[in-house]
């Protein structure tokens, strides 16, 4: 992880794609080793980053592409995959990682998260690679196992090949209308204006040595100026905060800039501000050993740092070594600590397990048109609940969670509150069950606004069905138009007042409303039958003039339509240029 001559340190590597699409398996196939067998032995403890050395990448690329030379000290791999490992990995407001590799399943081509992961890749202007995986799956494939792709191509036949070019084609077509031009790699001249698709098989390990040298070359040609080896101004990123018990307080860190020793003063955000403490030890990862520790490490490497105090640290900050004005990393470690999302007055709620991720979900919340109220760090908890349940409005009932955990006291209070909680690791789907919920609410709020208004209305009561005459009168009415409901006011067809509905009941049900067509029992409190009102005449939902006015601008049923011109004739008997 020494810098070499030419002074350049290892690029540092983000696998991006959709769900399901190969992207754990490509990064097992990059460190060599399945997930099987890292549980019976080799690396015990994952730092969050794989380091492949000059000497690796000299045995898989020179082997098959032997005039490329090899400039670079290595790769460096950020081990957990997708945007959220990226956007969680920040180095100055933008994005820590040099290149990313963008997986998308060639038969199936790009899906809503391959499309988020090139969003994230364009809003940090992050250089990438296309691996096709699955081409194992493609019909007509003669089983090859680790080996590149240009020597398995060569054993296929005639049908593979020109189905392996039609999917590839559909893919760089789908690039093409996200605005990305792209190509397979062997068929680019020019790889500073065409994105290279490299065909792969994360399954066979095959196309990975293709992959690797793409990434080199990419690297050593285009990111020359970004990959210079720094020695002032120590920094990392923190990818994970653990507390391991009486070892203390563990930051999983991508180092990308500058060395860190054992024993140096570091500063870092917490959740009650920027704090100094001390390195006590430095571990990395060793393909032979397991975890080791190290005296110093230098950029870029994929650390875990023990420090000497126990500290609530933020995941997705910095860690700095004091070796500037203690003031001035202080204010750096503030403003970074800020997180870059446009609240609104009214929005919902909005928790992530770190700054980047709560950034990454603010941000695709905001391209779909959804407001944020507030955005917080953390897991949801039963405060959480009974703060967003008490607000005024019910749009804001609701919660997202990315990659948080509900404590059990929030998850009681859930049942006895109006609250919606959504979570999930995956930002499409969160976004797609909370645009359902609003939406939902927004119709049941909508309807809820309908049910208080009275709607023009009519109904008779029936002869036959006479139970009481007063306090309250009890018939059973025939709807003939709109809806009625408890609480209207009514009046006669002479516009005199006519009671108020208390109660309606279909049986032993009392119901809240009867629509048109509706038999049911009504009970008519402030009037006497045969007095006020009369069997077989019509009677009226009475209408305040400023909804009859509304209601004239809106598309209404034709019963509705027509009872509303009714009424409004009804009460311009009196008032000439009533509802106008």
């Amino acid at each position: 992880m020494e810098s070499t001559k030419n002074n350049l340190r290892e690029p540092i590597v983000c696998v991006l794609g959709h769900v399901d699409h190969g992207k754990t398996t490509l990064l097992d196939d990059i460190r060599g080793t399945t997930i099987a067998r890292k549980e019976s032995g080799g690396i015990t403890q994952k730092i969050g980053a794989t380091d492949i050395n000059r000497k690796t990448l000299e045995n898989e690329i020179k082997a098959y592409f032997n005039k490329m030379p090899i400039m670079i000290p290595g790769l460096l791999f950020i081990d957990t995959p997708g945007h959220v490992a990226f956007s969680n990995m920040r180095a100055r407001g933008g994005a820590l990682a040099d290149i990313a590799i963008l997986v998308i399943d060639i038969n199936e081509g790009l899906k809503p998260q391959t499309i988020e992961s090139m969003d994230i890749l364009k809003k940090f202007k992050t250089p990438f690679i296309i691996a096709a995986n699955k081409i194992d799956l493609i019909p007509y494939f003669v089983s090859e196992k680790n080996k590149p792709f240009y020597e398995v191509l060569k054993n296929q036949r005639q049908e593979y090949k020109e189905e392996l070019d039609n999917r590839i084609y559909k893919i760089i077509n789908q690039l093409y209308v996200q605005g990305i031009s792209s190509d397979r790699y062997d068929h680019i001249t020019d790889f500073s204006k065409t994105f290279a698709i490299v065909p792969i098989s994360a399954k066979m390990n095959i196309g990975i040595p293709d992959v690797l040298m793409v990434l080199t070359g990419l690297a050593q040609k285009f990111l020359e100026n970004d990959i210079k080896f720094e020695n002032i101004s120590s920094r990392g990123s923190v990818i994970e905060v653990k507390k391991e018990g009486s070892l203390g307080t563990t930051l999983d860190t991508i180092l990308y800039q500058g060395s860190f020793l054992r024993g140096d003063s570091i500063a870092i955000n917490t959740s009650s501000g920027p704090q100094v403490t001390k390195i006590k030890a430095i571990l990395i990862n060793s393909s032979k050993r397991g975890t080791i520790e190290k005296e110093k490490v230098s950029a870029a490497a994929g650390i875990r740092i023990l420090i000497t105090d126990k500290m609530d640290v933020t995941p997705g900050t910095s860690v700095i070594k004091l070796d500037y004005d203690k003031k001035k990393i202080f204010e750096e470690l503030i403003k970074e600590s800020q997180p870059n999302i446009k609240l609104s007055e009214t929005g919902i709620m909005v928790k992530a397990e770190a700054l980047g991720s709560l950034e990454a979900i603010a941000y695709e919340l905001e391209q779909n048109k959804i407001s944020i109220k507030e955005a917080q760090i953390g897991d949801i908890t039963k405060k959480d609940i009974i703060n967003a349940s008490t607000l005024n409005n019910p749009l804001e009932h609701i919660i997202v969670g990315f990659n948080v955990n509900v404590s059990n006291d929030a998850k009681e209070a859930i049942q006895y509150n109006d609250i919606k909680v959504v979570t999930g690791e995956v930002i499409y789907s969160l976004i797609d069950e909370t645009d359902k919920w609003l939406e939902s609410r927004k119709k049941e709020i909508d309807e809820t606004k309908k049910n208080q208004k009275p709607v023009p209305s009519k109904f008779i009561i029936m002869s036959d069905y006479i139970f009481r005459a007063a306090k309250p009168v009890i018939v059973g009415i025939k709807v003939l138009s709109g809806r009625i409901k408890v609480g209207d006011k009514l009046i006669t067809a002479k516009n005199k007042y006519a009671g108020t509905i208390k109660s309606l009941r279909d049986g032993d049900v009392n119901k809240p409303f009867a629509d048109i067509g509706s038999e049911i029992s009504c009970a008519i409190e402030g009037v006497i039958l045969n007095r006020h009102i009369f069997p077989e005449e019509p009677i009226y939902v009475d209408i305040p003039e400023s909804v009859a006015k509304e209601l004239k601008d809106q598309e209404l049923s034709p019963d509705i339509k027509e009872t509303l011109e009714e009424i409004i004739k009804i009460k311009r008997k009196e008032s000439q240029f009533w509802g106008f």
